[in-house]
């Protein structure tokens, strides 16, 4: 029996060990670009440290089948299992090395790691021999057996241990059943915490190459063809040609007159983004919310804009975070934040404020590895990133990360210390379940949602307590901030998902900086929380071309129109007009436009989503 378990723990050191030397051959394979880069050698080994957990979980998975051979064994130990054992782990060697390879040839340009796309090149295997360098292909030749070479010798000869006609322990058969499937499955998932493991659990760096370097190639790879096998083939929303897509968005976007109305005092105001979880418009009286949910946003109003006619056109924080930074609409099946060759296409606000001379900052007080948002925000180039396990170990914690009053403290404190102009962005917390937040003060209804009121009720006292402290400090005059919802979710009206009224969110410019006259205005342009990188930009007398999807809010020539993706379809909404739909049962959900528009407002629509997801799926 003791074979059996130092068999499963040799085995499982092999991968771990296994995983650094492939790690290790693509750093030295890319020394060049590192010392290029002017990248500190102090900071290379943080790969190996921060690549831990992944590559644990990795193991987890790989280890599956090695689990229930030596579980048979344990009662059952013929020679033949050992080679189903050597040769699975062989193949497996050899698929890691190849995907190691792989990588090493498409770095230099796809600057990504390998994701699903690379399925369908092996339809074609002649144009990845034809692409490459000659020499460059038969340097990777070499080093995919190299790898494949040495990972098989050491495991055969330093690792595997041969189970041989072991005598039988029931009682230890039993343990091993019963204890080992939890340790993988917790492994798997990366530990005990309520998000899941994702790639972004790797990242650290400012320098993309030892994000990417650390992240392991196989997890990365299977959550890239997990989030993608329904448009393996094609863009599942082809209603029309594609050219009659392109036009028909295009002139949805038409906008008579390309101008602003100015709003701010100045073109360089410090900037603070709060970004509220999962914040329903009907938390918010005056969006059409019950009264006393909200009274200190409600305050707040009187000294901001509020837009009054804003929808959040995802569903997932991860979708709200493309949407705020990129400027880049959900679309339904995924999110780009999980695709990191397909966000490091999009265009980012963090990277323009640097440009423009700004300290850049993003705070939250829990785990931003959930949907793959950490190596999206570290992408985007902010100067100074701080989660969860960034914040003083001292600060009060519910079971998903720091209270929302700690956090927005903290981030006071730290703006005190920034140089001016910053622009920082805090995502809260409190506002997403399990409702653990410590306030006393109850709201008594509620009904189902009665605990989502009171999370929402406790987050909007911290904002009132966050302005009366910082509207003293020096930096506050000069200060835009701006409240947004990443996306809205379910509220105590118990809408209908597929309804524009379940994707409304709030949105406020608020500050001292704002122009006294527009000082308590509602402003009633229709669109999505994606606008707001062009509206922030033409404020700051900056060009905002690269934000394609992004309108103008503040033009009052600019279209106007909402968009929302649901799991499978979408919501469509002009003034007059609106509708939902699903591609699955091919049904409308909701149907409001007149008859005389009706086919023309469904087929904007459908283009808008087509074009959308064309764009997000590379075509």
């Amino acid at each position: 029996m003791k074979k059996i378990l130092i068999s499963f723990i040799r085995q499982f050191l092999f991968w771990i060990l296994f995983f650094n030397l492939n790690r290790l051959v693509f750093i030295l394979y890319y020394i060049r670009i590192i010392q290029a880069e002017n990248i500190s050698f102090s900071e290379v080994p943080g790969i190996f440290l921060h690549s831990f957990h992944l590559d644990l979980a990795t193991a987890c998975y790989l280890m599956i089948l090695p689990f229930f051979l030596l579980l048979i064994q344990s009662i059952y130990s013929p020679k033949w299992l050992n080679w189903i054992n050597k040769i699975y782990t062989s193949i497996l060697i050899f698929i890691y090395s190849l995907t190691e390879v792989g990588e090493m040839g498409i770095y230099s340009d796809w600057k990504t790691k390998l994701t699903y796309k690379i399925l369908k090149y092996f339809s074609h295997p002649s144009e990845i021999y034809n692409s490459a360098e000659t020499t460059t292909f038969f340097l990777l030749f070499l080093l995919l057996i190299f790898l494949t070479l040495t990972g098989i010798f050491a495991y055969y000869k330093l690792f595997y241990v041969e189970i041989n006609h072991e005598k039988r322990r029931w009682w230890f058969t039993l343990a091993f059943l019963l204890l080992t499937p939890g340790l993988l499955f917790m492994g798997l998932r990366g530990g005990t915490q309520q998000i899941p493991i994702t790639p972004s659990e790797s990242y650290y760096s400012k320098h993309n190459i030892l994000n990417l370097a650390a992240v392991n190639n196989l997890f990365n790879l299977y959550i890239s063809v997990f989030e993608n096998l329904p448009n393996f083939s094609k863009n599942p929303y082809i209603f029309m040609d594609d050219k009659v897509a392109e036009t028909l968005v295009s002139q949805i976007y038409y906008t008579p007159r390309d101008t602003t109305i100015s709003i701010l005092k100045t073109s360089r105001p410090n900037i603070m983004l709060i970004i509220l979880e999962s914040w329903s418009a009907d938390l918010v009286e005056d969006l059409g919310g019950e009264p006393g949910i909200s009274p200190e946003f409600k305050k707040l109003e009187k000294g901001g804009i509020l837009f009054d006619s804003i929808f959040a056109s995802g569903s997932r924080s991860e979708q709200g975070m493309a949407c705020i930074f990129g400027g880049f609409p959900a679309h339904p099946i995924s999110s780009i934040t999980i695709q990191p060759d397909k966000f490091i296409k999009l265009p980012s606000m963090p990277r323009i404020m640097n440009k423009l001379g700004y300290q850049t900052s993003y705070y939250f007080g829990g785990q931003l590895i959930y949907g793959n948002i950490k190596s999206y925000i570290f992408f985007n180039e902010f100067k100074r990133i701080v989660e969860g396990d960034d914040f003083p170990k001292e600060l009060p914690r519910g079971k998903l990360g720091i209270h929302d009053e700690y956090t927005l403290e903290y981030w006071h404190q730290e703006m005190n210390r920034e140089k001016e102009p910053f622009f920082s962005a805090l995502f809260t917390v409190s506002t997403h379940s399990p409702w653990d937040e410590p306030y006393p003060r109850q709201l008594s209804w509620g009904g189902n949602e009665h605990k989502y009121i009171n999370s929402a009720h406790y987050t909007d006292h911290c904002l009132g307590d966050f302005f009366a402290r910082v509207k003293n400090e020096p930096w506050y005059k000069n200060t835009l901030f701006i409240i947004v919802a990443d996306h809205s979710r379910n509220s105590y009206r118990n809408w209908h998902p597929h309804s524009r009224d379940y994707h409304k969110i709030p949105l406020l410019f608020y500050g001292d900086v704002i122009k006294d006259e527009w000082k308590g205005k509602v402003w009633h342009m229709l669109g999505n929380q994606h606008d707001l990188a062009a509206t922030l930009l033409a404020q700051l007398g900056q060009n905002s071309k690269d934000f394609h999807w992004s309108k103008n809010l503040m033009n009052p020539f600019s279209p106007q129109f909402a968009y929302y993706t649901t799991e499978d379809g979408l919501g469509w909404q002009r003034r007059n007009a609106y509708f939902a739909w699903d591609s699955g049962p091919n049904y409308f959900y909701f149907d409001m436009i007149p008859p005389k528009i009706h086919d023309s407002i469904v087929k904007e629509g459908k283009a808008y989503l087509q074009r959308v997801f064309g764009e997000y799926y590379g075509d």
